[in-house]
């Protein structure tokens, strides 16, 4: 992992912390992404002190804001090298409704918008990186991992904003089905260009923050950090591209991912209320 570049988004605590400290001792560069900067600076002091790996910076943004998660995706994408994007930032099933900076509702944004957008605008980087590492490089997962869940709920592409009746849980559930709608969409424009993209469901009920407020423990940390850390570091997947696993194993998601006109209208959606399109190819902006 010397050589690769591997971006983290909600590292500061729960999965995106642990991966961190595991990559870290690894001796991964880290972009390590939180919205609190205390927090942040804390974590590299913390990862310094544990790996001694001095190769980590941290991206402030906080994903309830547009302009927040352009403004980080514009910083990244002038940068030299990006070999893997973990979109593993999120919020939880919340009990109350909620909107976003923007207007939106909030678990959609910080689930899915925000990695729609990330996955968008740094896919030339992604490509380039993958370009320029195809000739020396050992054969690695590079690309895009999709922090999703097994819990998925189909979208209504009339409400995808639940105006019409708010629930927690398909709020929650329908985000992440749009995780993994836009993985195989992706995967397919970057098939021919050395970048993976999959998505997983990494663990069930692991002791984080989101999990423990309304749900009982059922999985180790150390289970989800391994599903993860897999589809960035394991050589055997390498070529494995467009896949959705659950834990460490392939799997089926909810029959709407498989639908292109499901996901066709997801992607206009979500072009239209963030203002990213989806790339035409990937050596270009979007």
């Amino acid at each position: 992992m010397q050589d690769r570049t591997v971006l983290i988004t909600g590292a500061t605590d729960g999965l995106g912390r642990a991966l961190a400290h595991h990559l870290a001792a690894q001796g991964a560069t880290l972009i390590l992404h939180g919205r609190n900067a205390a927090k942040g600076q804390a974590l590299l002091a913390e990862l310094h002190d544990r790996t001694g790996n001095g190769r980590l910076t941290f991206e402030q943004a906080d994903f309830a804001s547009l302009d927040q998660i352009r403004a980080m995706a514009d910083r990244l994408a002038a940068r030299d090298r990006l070999d893997v994007l973990v979109n593993n930032a999120g919020i939880g099933v919340e009990t109350i409704p909620q909107r976003s900076a923007d207007g939106l509702e909030l678990t959609f944004q910080v689930d899915y918008l925000a990695t729609y957008m990330l996955s968008c605008l740094l896919t030339p980087l992604l490509a380039r990186t993958a370009a320029a590492r195809s000739a020396t490089a050992r054969p690695s997962p590079a690309g895009i991992v999709n922090v999703s869940s097994a819990g998925q709920a189909p979208l209504d592409f009339d409400d995808v904003l639940l105006e019409r009746g708010w629930d927690g849980v398909q709020a929650y559930c329908q985000a992440k089905l749009a995780q993994i709608m836009l993985t195989f969409d992706h995967a397919e424009l970057l098939r021919d260009h050395g970048v993976t993209v999959n998505a997983l469901h990494p663990a069930s009920y692991m002791p984080t923050k989101i999990v423990t407020r309304l749900f009982a423990v059922q999985s180790t940390l150390d289970e989800g950090v391994a599903n993860t850390a897999r589809l960035v570091t394991d050589p055997a997947l390498a070529a494995v591209i467009g896949a959705y696993f659950n834990r460490a194993r392939p799997a089926q998601a909810h029959h709407q991912a498989y639908d292109a006109v499901s996901r066709a209208r997801l992607l206009e959606i979500s072009r239209r209320l963030t203002g990213v399109p989806f790339p035409s190819t990937p050596l270009q902006p979007a």
